[in-house]
């Protein structure tokens, strides 16, 4: 159950993000709509399809779709001005990785994946909605960018992945790393922090 709100709040947050996305690139709402939707959602199709649980939950719950068409519709409708967009977009993005980094490694684990693969598929479900949210508005992926993105979602899906090795279930551990990975998400964006560049000849 803990696991299933977490998800759903995930998809809320990752909705609004694609939303606001929409909104800057200056989309009508059933643009906005596909946005939230896809961001919503494509990182749970992905985690879902490779762990093999099919048809992903998204088609199973309807709980799943209306989630991120009211995340759109909110968006769509109460969005603040034009300027103050661009932060709200990562803060919402940053919030979006955190959850879902935690929630596919968990889930990868009850599906008995090894520590290694639940955390790959933690952070692959972090930055998967995130991905298609880009390339659907024509901008390049985050994630392939200097920017520290997948990091901190790795880091989240790690701390989940040895605490659950060390046969440890407190519910903060979750919380924690979700925090984390947030945290670290928003100061990489504050500060600059970036990967490292190749080296220009």
């Amino acid at each position: 159950m803990v696991l299933q709100v977490l998800d759903l709040v995930g998809i809320f947050v990752f909705g609004i993000t694609g939303a606001l996305v929409g909104v800057r690139k200056k989309l009508d709402v059933f643009g906005i709509q596909v946005l939230a939707l896809v961001t919503g959602l494509g990182g749970g199709f992905i985690r879902d399809v490779l762990i093999g649980q099919t048809p992903p939950a998204a088609l199973r719950d309807w709980r799943y779709l209306v989630v991120p068409i009211v995340a759109g519709l909110l968006t769509f409708f109460l969005h603040p001005g034009i300027g103050r967009l661009e932060r709200l977009v990562n803060i919402f993005d940053a919030a979006g990785l955190a959850l879902f980094c935690v929630t596919g490694a968990l889930k990868a684990i009850e599906f008995g994946l090894s520590p290694i693969s639940a955390a790959l598929l933690g952070t692959l479900s972090g930055i998967g909605g995130g991905v298609l949210r880009d390339v659907l508005s024509g901008r390049v992926p985050v994630v392939l960018r200097s920017e520290i993105y997948a990091t901190p979602a790795l880091l989240g899906a790690g701390i989940v992945v040895i605490a659950a090795a060390l046969e440890y279930h407190a519910l903060w551990v979750p919380i924690a790393a979700a925090a984390t990975c947030f945290t670290i998400r928003l100061l990489a964006i504050r500060r600059g922090w970036n990967a490292p560049l190749p080296r220009n000849p």
